[in-house]
């Protein structure tokens, strides 16, 4: 199971917590502003937009936030700019890390990045350093409970999906950016529960972790998705089953 894998399984338990706090509400509004100023307030016709309003329902955001941060987006309404940037780097053993961001003072953040990596033993990278590591797909995840292997690799496929894996008690479905859409709207209509669909970016190859450094590579992990700036993370590290129980517990 790749470091990515693991860390969606980890933030999936943790944006519990995270939405009774609100910091989730937080990335999703500034992921549903930006989605609608590049490409507009109807989610019906901007994929990104109606990704980042499912994203908001999940967790339970009252439809007038969701109004509120469209209209920033498209300008109905007065609110901060937002500028998305990526930034690169390395935690323990080589790992590679792509950090997303979207930020209303770019000095501001690149220097709290840079003393994240610094401080969990990483370290901050010229931009193109890792991002070529790393290919931009469609994640679906299913929970495993209430349907078969077989089923789920037969609708995905038959959908234009690329692969599928079992993780844990979830499945995820890996699809080109261009089908994540259609995908998810063929198991929801076969009576496929989708707990969430989102684009992500999938590492080529992974690293192995022992657990002194995985424990230091999800403490990064950790420390990279608390900044309020940073909307996702990824990273290419592997850490072994027994291992991750063993942290886990």
């Amino acid at each position: 199971m790749s470091g990515h894998s693991k860390w969606s399984q980890i933030k999936h338990k943790k944006a519990l917590v995270d939405a009774k706090r609100g910091k989730a509400f937080t990335k999703i509004i500034r992921e549903m502003t930006v989605a609608a100023r590049l490409g507009g307030g109807d989610a019906g016709s901007n994929p990104r937009l109606r990704l980042a309003v499912g994203k908001a329902k999940a967790v339970n955001m009252p439809a007038d936030n969701i109004d509120r941060a469209i209209k920033k987006g498209t300008g109905e309404l007065p609110g901060v700019s937002y500028e998305e940037v990526s930034y690169e780097g390395y935690g323990v053993g080589g790992v590679a890390v792509l950090v997303e961001t979207m930020t209303d003072n770019r000095n501001r953040t690149v220097a709290e990045i840079r003393s994240i990596f610094g401080k969990a033993g990483g370290a901050m990278g010229e931009s193109g350093c890792v991002a070529w590591m790393f290919h931009k797909r469609g994640a679906i995840t299913v929970p495993a409970e209430g349907v078969t292997e077989d089923r789920l690799m037969e609708l995905a496929l038959d959908a234009g999906a690329e692969d599928l894996r079992q993780e844990g008690d979830q499945f995820t479905v890996i699809t080109p950016m261009d089908k994540l859409e259609t995908v998810r709207q063929a198991l929801a209509g076969a009576g496929v529960a989708v707990a969430e669909a989102e684009l992500t970016m999938i590492p080529q190859s992974t690293a192995t972790l022992d657990e002194e450094a995985a424990r230091k590579m999800l403490k990064l992990m950790d420390a990279l998705d608390d900044h309020d700036d940073v909307q996702r993370v990824y990273a290419n590290f592997d850490i072994p089953d027994g291992i991750m129980e063993k942290i886990s517990g």
